[in-house]
């Protein structure tokens, strides 16, 4: 491995959180005009310039991203809990309660939590046959650090 964990390729390069020259210069340009300039969209926004009303409200009420997702889920333990999970999903989707990107998130997250329950089932079976017929145990990348 040509560097080290947590070692810049280029130490030279751009500082950690470094700001654009050019960034810089046009927050200095406007620092000295900012509050005029606000006062003119709010200004613009108060006559109905819809533009100016767009932009106010877009940053004094952004739309939020995600919103909390209330839907009460077994709790997974065996293959039917997450069938049951599942099945509870689609229904909340077609109720409306859901809407499809927020049914397609759960149904993600459900099936991350499968893989990780598979992959632990997995090293366990092995370990148990390895330990059984008398093989040393292999490290994975996780038990190395290699990831």
């Amino acid at each position: 491995m040509p560097f080290q964990k947590g070692e810049s390729g280029n130490p030279a390069g751009r500082p950690r959180g470094a700001r654009n020259r050019a960034t810089i210069l046009m927050q200095n340009l406007l620092a000295d005009d900012a509050e005029t300039i606000v006062r003119k969209a709010i200004e613009l926004a108060k006559d109905g310039d819809i533009a100016a009303i767009r932009m106010c409200m877009d940053r004094l009420a952004p739309a939020r991203r995600d919103e909390p997702v209330v839907l009460d889920l077994p709790p997974f333990a065996t293959a039917a809990d997450i069938v049951a999970a599942s099945a509870t999903i689609v229904a909340a989707a077609a109720a409306g309660d859901l809407t499809p990107s927020e049914a397609a998130d759960l149904a993600k997250v459900i099936d991350i939590y499968v893989r990780a329950l598979e992959t632990k089932s997995f090293e366990e079976r092995l370990t148990k046959l390895e330990d059984g017929a008398g093989l040393a145990r292999a490290t994975t990348p996780v038990e190395t650090g290699a990831w």
